[in-house]
């Protein structure tokens, strides 16, 4: 971690995750001692602000329960406040192994001997691990995978992963921009920083089981997840590119 560019920060989105937060971001700790770590408690009705602040994490309390993407859009505004190089969005329930972020950030950084990227997927469809899903959420996410690699002019498999790194330019334009809506955070993200002509790449990585606490989706509302993926990509492919204000010479 110390070979790369700038500071790191690790943004946490967490709801009702007292379970698992405190051993999540105790390994993150251990795996990548070089990074900072921010929980934003997105209006968590249990002890999740408190067991973050335990283990040592910086804590940001939303007073109700914004969802995946106005969580991370504010932990985005405290990147780019405090001058973070790259920031990596981990899961709060254990799914997501820290082992794979600097991977991540080697490819983010161009330290892997690659071109470098503006926002980098931790993908699950890859060929590592052995994750799947079935039925219309499998339909839904091939789907996504097919019209987004089109729009990223990438090849991407797995659009609708939580692990990302992302580097200065882009928190710049997620902080202004990112969508707070359901699928927001992942499909319509994608097609805005790809607009914005950021450069989009994937690395394999593999998930685990949740290390506490309930999925917040059923399997059996995999029919709905699939309506509502395809709603998010018509809005997220219909509205116009995000508005980035010019830099003027002093």
């Amino acid at each position: 971690m110390s070979t790369l560019p700038g500071r790191t920060l690790i943004i946490m989105p967490a709801f009702n995750e007292e379970a698992a937060i405190p051993a999540v971001i105790a390994e993150v700790k251990r795996t990548l001692p070089d990074v900072d770590v921010l929980v934003v408690n997105d209006g968590s009705a249990d002890a999740t602000s408190q067991r973050a602040r335990g283990a040592g994490a910086i804590v940001l309390d939303l007073p109700f329960n914004l969802g995946v993407g106005g969580a991370m859009r504010l932990g985005f505004r405290y990147a780019v406040r405090h001058g973070y190089a790259a920031a990596v969005q981990i899961d709060a329930d254990g799914q997501h192994d820290p082992a794979s972020v600097p991977e991540l950030l080697a490819v983010l950084h161009g330290t892997d001997g690659g071109g470098g990227a503006d926002l980098v997927i931790g993908a699950r469809f890859a060929g590592k691990g052995e994750y799947e899903v079935r039925g219309p959420r499998k339909w839904a996410m091939r789907m996504l995978a097919v019209v987004l690699s089109r729009t990223a002019k990438t090849k991407l498999t797995d659009t609708t992963s939580g692990l990302k790194a992302i580097n200065r330019r882009t928190l710049a334009l997620f902080a202004r921009h990112y969508p707070a809506e359901y699928l927001g955070d992942t499909i319509e993200a994608l097609v805005i920083a790809s607009r914005s002509g950021r450069v989009i790449r994937q690395v394999p990585v593999t998930m685990r089981k949740r290390a506490g606490g309930v999925p917040s989706q059923n399997p059996w509302k995999s029919a709905v997840y699939l309506g509502r993926a395809v709603l998010a990509l018509g809005f997220a492919l219909t509205r116009p590119p995000a508005f980035e204000p010019q830099e003027t010479a002093p």
